[in-house]
C-alpha cells in the first residue's frame, strides 16, 4: 500500500521506505513519523501467523519473526526506536529532534529510550506472557508488570504538568515514542489514562499526521 507520493521537499527523498507491519504494533511509530515528515513510504501489512512470520521468506528480513521491519534500499532494520532515529537523521532535515548542541537534546534522547526500554517493556511482558501461557497465566507475573506500567504512567503524568508535549511547547519524535504506549497501556492494565496524560494523548490524536497514520495502518 503506497502512502504519500510526489512530495516536493527541499531535502533528499527516498525511493520508498517499506514498513512491514501489523496493526496496533510498534510499526505505527514509524508510520506516524513518516506522516509528520511528509516523506513517501509503503506499508506492507504482513500475515501475523507464526507460519509466515517464522517462514523462510520473512525470516530473511527479520530473523526473530517480529514486526516492524524497515527496508530502505539496502538497509534493513527491526527495532522501531532505531528506525525512528534513522528516519529522522536521514530524511528529517533537522525536524522533530533537537540538534546535538541544543540543551534539550539529552532530554529528547532520555524520553525516546524511556518510551521503549522502560515504558513499553512491562506492557510487552503482559502481552507475551498471556500469548505464551494462554491456559495458565501467572497472575503474580501480570500484576507485577501492571505495577511497573503504573509507575511509568506516574512519571509521565508528573512530567506533563503544565506542558503541551514531553519537551515543552514543541512536538518531537519523543512524543511518538512515548505516545504509542498509551493505548496498549489502557488495554492491558485495564486502567484509564491519568488526567495530564489523557489531555496529552488527546493533543497527539488531534494531529493530522496521527490521523493519517491511523488510516494508513488499517487500510
Amino acid at each position: 500500500m503506497v502512502i504519500l507520493t510526489n512530495r516536493k521537499l527541499s531535502h533528499y527523498i527516498p525511493l520508498m521506505i517499506r514498513i512491514y507491519h501489523f496493526p496496533r504494533t510498534r510499526g505505527f511509530r514509524v508510520i506516524w513519523l513518516c506522516e509528520e515528515l511528509k516523506i513517501p513510504y509503503e506499508v506492507i501489512n504482513i500475515d501475523f501467523a507464526p507460519e509466515y512470520r517464522f517462514g523462510k521468506d520473512y525470516g530473511k528480513l527479520n530473523p526473530l519473526g517480529k514486526v516492524p521491519t524497515l527496508v530502505d534500499e539496502e538497509t534493513i532494520m527491526s527495532e522501531s526506536g532505531a528506525m525512528l532515529q534513522y528516519v529522522l537523521d536521514k530524511f528529517g532535515g533537522g525536524r522533530l529532534q533537537p540538534g546535538a548542541d541544543e540543551s534539550s537534546r539529552a532530554a529528547f534522547l532520555q524520553w525516546c529510550w524511556f518510551g521503549e526500554a522502560t515504558f513499553s517493556r512491562p506492557i510487552s511482558e503482559i502481552v507475551n506472557h498471556k500469548r505464551n501461557f494462554p491456559e495458565n497465566p501467572k497472575q503474580d507475573v501480570i500484576d507485577e508488570m501492571k505495577k511497573r506500567c503504573r509507575a511509568c504512567m506516574n512519571v509521565v503524568e508528573k512530567e506533563m504538568e503544565g506542558k503541551d508535549y514531553i519537551l515543552g511547547n514543541d512536538f518531537s519524535a519523543a512524543d511518538i515514542m512515548i505516545g504509542y504506549n498509551f493505548v496498549p497501556y489502557s488495554r492491558y492494565t485495564e486502567e484509564v489514562l491519568s488526567p495530564n496524560v489523557a489531555s496529552y494523548y488527546e493533543r497527539l490524536c488531534s494531529r493530522e499526521a496521527f490521523k493519517r497514520a491511523v488510516e494508513a495502518e488499517t487500510k
